[in-house]
């Protein structure tokens, strides 16, 4: 259990770092401050890969799923690669949401930082209750298999509608139980009028981003547990790809229209996965293997948005 305790003390002390030192005083994060955080934090965790194979190579954590070092290693790559894919679809949904309660750059980041904190939570449990069900019931893994490949379905499908988070159920909800202001107060999310404690929008869009990641993580979980049912190697990947999605939000958030193309990758993505579930009793695949689909599928998407140039409508007379 110490290594379990030493990585959760890590995380809080990265945490910490985060806004007591380098976002200590608010300010508005520009692309290239934020280029260099998500540079940082993919080091970190790619770097982390170091200390899974020697936590395995000297059998300092439990492994229950009998991997090698190596294998340890290339299962959390991919695993890693696949929560980071899957959290550039979270950075739409952020950034809606930011638009909709119309929160100030200079704020966004703090809200970030508390919905990650409570991502940790969540996600933590998540990944407790995915692995004990895929350990105990082996049948579980055709169930997750079939809804990812059902949410693929839905993605490449796309929606008719689009996202309003102000009449989502959570915000109507809300607001039946607690009074909610319709003006920011600074940072602060809860105000004092009339005598009554109230929320104000940063409160609320929190609330409304916390409730979106549970929902992203019904699909990045059982995704990850395709790759392994380690649930340290599941947990760490997970973990890692969170806590570079602020800085990711801030790279990405303002080149939206630029990666048009990436939802078609997270598809693939899915799909190999929910395929990779639903065959795992017949075909075992390599390693390697996933590793490829899922970095190529992530780079083609990438490249094909960035070169592929956007029909321009012709302007009718």
């Amino acid at each position: 259990m110490w290594v379990w305790i030493l990585f959760i003390a890590l995380i809080i002390v990265f945490l910490a770092l985060d806004l007591g030192v380098f976002h200590k005083n608010e300010h508005v994060i520009k692309s290239k401050e934020a280029g260099i955080w998500t540079a940082v934090w993919i080091t970190v965790a790619l770097s982390f890969s170091g200390v899974i194979y020697w936590l395995f190579s000297a059998g300092l954590v439990d492994n229950p799923t009998g991997l090698t070092p190596n294998n340890a290693v290339l299962k959390y790559i991919t695993g890693y690669l696949i929560e980071l894919s899957l959290s550039i679809d979270n950075v739409f949904v952020i950034a809606v949401i930011f638009s909709a309660f119309k929160i100030p750059a200079l704020y966004q980041h703090r809200v970030l930082f508390w919905g990650i904190l409570g991502a940790i939570v969540f996600r933590g449990i998540m990944i407790v209750f995915g692995v004990a069900l895929i350990t105990k019931f082996e049948w579980i893994i055709y169930v997750f298999g079939v809804f990812l490949l059902y949410t693929a379905f839905k993605m490449l499908k796309g929606d008719d509608h689009e996202f309003n988070p102000k009449n989502s159920f959570v915000f109507r909800q809300l607001k039946k139980v607690y009074p909610i202001t319709n003006t920011l107060h600074g940072h602060d999310f809860f105000v004092k009028r009339m005598g009554l404690n109230a929320a104000t929008p940063l409160f609320v869009a929190l609330i409304v981003i916390e409730l979106t990641d549970v929902l992203f993580a019904l699909d990045s979980i059982p995704a990850i547990l395709a790759i392994t049912a380690d649930p340290f190697i599941v947990f760490s990947s997970n973990i890692l790809a969170i806590l570079g999605l602020r800085s990711m939000y801030f790279l990405i958030s303002r080149m939206l229209q630029k990666f048009r193309f990436i939802n078609y990758s997270l598809v693939v993505i899915l799909a190999f996965v929910g395929l990779k579930m639903l065959f795992s009793h017949q075909i075992e695949l390599p390693e390697w293997v996933s590793l490829t689909v899922i970095s190529v599928s992530l780079l083609v998407g990438i490249l094909a948005s960035l070169l592929i140039k956007e029909k321009e409508t012709v302007p009718s007379e």
